[in-house]
């Protein structure tokens, strides 16, 4: 192609009329896009700025999506802990109910007469009494015994009761242990051997500080043997350690009386772990067997007491006899060691007959002494096994009349609280103060006092809520999270991570819990719940603690949610923020971009005018043609 030389006019004119097209192009472009800066190339500042504002944006717009789902999290949890505090009202409404009835039932009845046999007794079983218990219809001749246990002066022999004693050092007393002290970390092992069967216990510190004076010193033979007997019993062995004059006696509990019966201590040994100065103590070693009775070799006897239904208390006869020997020889020698023992004379001697007689203090049905053998003297030629004696009440004169009768009902702890007696015109009267039905046998006749069914339908209704309780904090779930459940939401407030909120149900301590009938401690009502209003009343105080807990709850989740709402609020504004400011730097003015293509639309009409020209110049040249 050959060279086209244009005149400098014409080359001018185009050049204009060019970047007029590329400025009208460029102006075309921002009106179409509604953008002055379409890349990096337009304004590279405004561009990557922009770009940037626009990102943050995005991201915070994204996590708008997740507070707006945690929001209806909260508000399903909170719809729920109403909904549980509305039940907890009406199982509050339902117990004041049950407080408020009275509907017991109740039936009289006519009292017998005539001469009684002494047997006529009214029993009462069912209802919330647990046990039946029997009344006495009959009034008593005067004429009752006191119950009485008997050892026979004509069987008694001698209990031997030698069993080895072991003292500090050769036949030491025992006194001279006072300078062994424990500190932390000392020990003192003892092992006994019982009919060939080795146990070890082991004395620290904080056993001997727990025995005799508090310090740190096995002092005596009364600290040693109190450390041991303990440790005997909860070691579960069959031992017994005791005083025995200025000594101490270990004794075998767990063959009694028998030939074969052995006790040994085979091993003694200390370790000094701490600051203390313990030694060996100086429990001898050896073997004590029990022989014949020649040989004074039998067991401590030992066994357990209890006079009119009293406590019962063990009784271990030592060698420490009242004359001093080793053997008890005569009834008024055990005797006074019982005595000695229980604390309260119970054993005496029966001035003509010479027996030794347990005697209880009272006459009549009430009168009962019981001796439970644990370790009987009964391999000797004497003793009592297993005796539980009841007085007699002797005859009876009349009948009981209907105010007595109210009055010992009434006045017995084991039935007022289920059972009420009143005189209802000269008969008995009574009152069945229980949900469940009560039943009277006797002399008075079969029959039976129904329950309070009211009570009882109100058990049923209450167990109702309670179910339903739980089912409301089942259902109190969003998009799979349940705040009831003890389900953790996490929700993230800004593009870093940084700023973040946890929302879990806690308890007052702070930690995580469910919100359900468990952790609230409502307890499911059985019929006799509801029999007291006693019981009645304690259950509307946990209730009423139960809302107390609701509403707290109630209240940290309304204030999560308005965290949530206001940082969602923020958040959008925050969004709106950037968007803005990246539209600032962006953003076209469409009303200043088509004044300008106007312009340039007239400006490139006026350049083809001015290159027309230009070529009309150039071509007068052909006139000369």
């Amino acid at each position: 192609m050959s060279e086209i030389n244009l005149s400098k006019a014409v080359r001018s004119n185009l050049l204009s009329l060019q970047s007029t097209a590329n400025s009208m192009a460029k102006t075309q472009s921002r009106l179409a896009t509604g953008l002055k800066v379409n890349s990096a190339l337009d304004n590279p500042s405004n561009f990557f700025t922009a770009s940037a504002l626009n990102s943050r944006a995005a991201d915070m717009s994204n996590l708008l999506d997740s507070m707006s789902s945690g929001i209806k999290t909260i508000e399903a949890a909170d719809n729920g802990l109403k909904s549980i505090s509305k039940t907890v009202e009406s199982m509050q409404s339902t117990l004041r109910q049950a407080r408020q009835d009275k509907s017991f039932q109740a039936q009289s009845f006519e009292m017998p007469t005539g001469t009684p046999t002494g047997s006529e007794q009214l029993t009462l079983s069912g209802g919330s009494l647990g046990a039946p218990k029997s009344l006495e219809l009959t009034t008593g001749s005067g004429s009752a015994t006191s119950a009485t246990a008997t050892i026979s002066a004509a069987s008694f022999s001698t209990i031997h009761l030698t069993t080895g004693t072991f003292d500090n050092g050769a036949n030491a007393d025992y006194s001279s242990i006072s300078s062994t002290t424990f500190a932390a970390g000392d020990t003192l092992d003892v092992t006994v051997t019982l009919d060939g069967t080795p146990s070890t216990v082991t004395i620290s510190a904080g056993d001997v500080q727990a025995a005799g004076d508090g310090d740190s010193t096995i002092g005596d033979a009364a600290e040693m043997a109190e450390i041991l007997d303990a440790k005997f019993a909860s070691g579960g062995i069959n031992a017994r350690a005791v005083i025995s004059g200025t000594g101490m006696a270990i004794t075998n509990m767990n063959t009694p009386f028998s030939s074969s019966s052995t006790i040994s201590v085979s091993e003694v040994a200390h370790n000094q772990g701490g600051a203390g100065t313990v030694t060996t103590v100086g429990l001898a070693g050896g073997i004590f067997s029990n022989g014949s009775a020649g040989n004074s070799g039998y067991t401590v006897p030992s066994f357990v007491i209890s006079i009119d239904g009293g406590p019962a208390t063990q009784i271990v006869l030592t060698a420490d006899s009242a004359d001093g020997g080793a053997d008890i020889d005569s009834l008024s020698e055990l005797a006074g060691l019982i005595n000695t023992a229980y604390g309260s004379t119970i054993a005496t001697i029966h001035g003509s007959t010479g027996d030794l007689e347990f005697k209880s203090p009272t006459s009549g049905s009430g009168s009962r002494v019981k001796i439970t053998n644990v370790f009987n003297w009964s391999g000797e030629t004497g003793g009592i096994e297993n005796a539980d004696v009841s007085g007699s009440a002797g005859g009876a004169t009349g009948f009981k009349s209907v105010d007595t009768l109210v009055q010992e009902i009434n006045a017995d702890t084991s039935i007022n609280a289920g059972v009420r007696a009143s005189n209802d015109s000269g008969k008995l009267r009574i009152e069945n103060l229980s949900t469940a039905d009560l039943s009277l046998s006797g002399d008075l006749g079969a029959s039976t006092v129904d329950g309070n069914d009211v009570r009882a339908n109100l058990v049923k209704q209450f167990n109702d809520l309670r179910d339903q309780l739980d089912k409301f904090a089942d259902d109190a779930s969003f998009n799979g999270i349940n705040l009831l459940r003890g389900d953790k939401l996490k929700l993230t407030f800004n593009e870093t991570g940084t700023s973040t909120i946890e929302v879990q149900a806690k308890d007052t301590s702070g930690v995580p819990t469910a919100i359900d009938n468990l952790t609230l401690g409502i307890e499911e009502a059985l019929n006799g719940d509801f029999d007291g209003d006693a019981d009645i009343d304690a259950r509307l105080d946990k209730l009423k603690g139960v809302l107390d807990t609701l509403r707290s709850q109630s209240s940290a989740f309304g204030s999560n949610l308005s965290v949530v709402e206001n940082r969602t609020d923020f958040t959008k504004r925050m969004v709106n923020t950037l968007e803005t400011g990246a539209a600032n730097l962006t953003l076209a003015d469409t009303n200043e971009e088509a004044a300008n293509l106007l312009a340039l639309q007239t400006r490139q009409q006026l350049s083809s005018s001015a290159l027309s020209m230009a070529s009309q110049a150039d071509q007068a040249v052909l006139r000369l043609f």
